[in-house]
């Protein structure tokens, strides 16, 4: 689901267990005119899925691929205080956006539900504190070592590629980065046969979506 700019109502799909809590969603929802539910069996017409658990865990995580198994689906969890999932797990799973289920209010639900449709992410500062060390421990232990990014890109790929996204030859790019000409061949094809890029194009494609250059 790509990002977009909200130009009509919401979509929204809502899954509780909990018929009271599903209840109480559902009416948050029909006080707002910018979001609309949608029933179960129409989960692939939301922009957003709401999926509300007393604990978020693994169990709970493999919950939301049973709900809906489309990579692009994007989730809001109203949660207990009891979050035993991993931070970046659940990003992968799809989560968006995370409210407490005790400092819920419904003007709170909607903001996060418009964020998420629009393709950002709202989480309370406790988790973005755990996902913040998650991040720092990866770049520490893992990528650093071996010379990348988060982006799984590395400094002198990056400086390539800017360069190929201007393009230019590659006799230019080794004299502009003072390589080789053979050394910038070595760096690009290494990051297109690591990346499974196509070609150059499928490359600079790939730095633009990810925001590198």
């Amino acid at each position: 689901m790509p990002e977009q700019i909200l130009t009509g109502t919401v979509c929204v799909a809502v899954h509780s267990p909990d018929a009271v809590v599903h209840a109480g969603l559902v009416s948050s929802l029909n006080h707002d005119h910018r979001v609309q539910e949608v029933p179960p069996e129409r989960i692939h017409e939301a922009d957003a899925v709401v999926a509300a658990f007393d604990t978020v865990d693994a169990t709970a995580l493999d919950q939301l691929r049973a709900l809906s198994d489309r990579p692009d689906t994007r989730f809001l969890l109203v949660a207990g205080r009891h979050w035993r999932a991993d931070v970046s797990a659940a990003i992968d799973r799809g989560v968006r956006a995370v409210l407490w289920r005790d400092t819920f209010t419904p003007s709170a639900f909607v903001r996060a539900l418009l964020t998420v449709a629009d393709g950002g992410g709202s989480f309370p500062p406790t988790l973005q504190g755990a996902l913040m060390e998650q991040v720092r421990w990866t770049h520490r232990e893992v990528l650093a070592p071996r010379g990348l990014t988060a982006s799984g890109v590395s400094p002198r790929e990056l400086d390539v590629l800017r360069l190929v996204s201007e393009g230019r030859e590659l006799a230019e790019i080794a004299t502009k980065l003072c390589y080789s000409e053979r050394t910038v061949k070595y760096i690009l094809y290494g990051l297109m046969k690591r990346l499974q890029l196509r070609n150059r194009a499928h490359a600079v494609s790939y730095a633009i979506r990810a925001g590198l250059i």
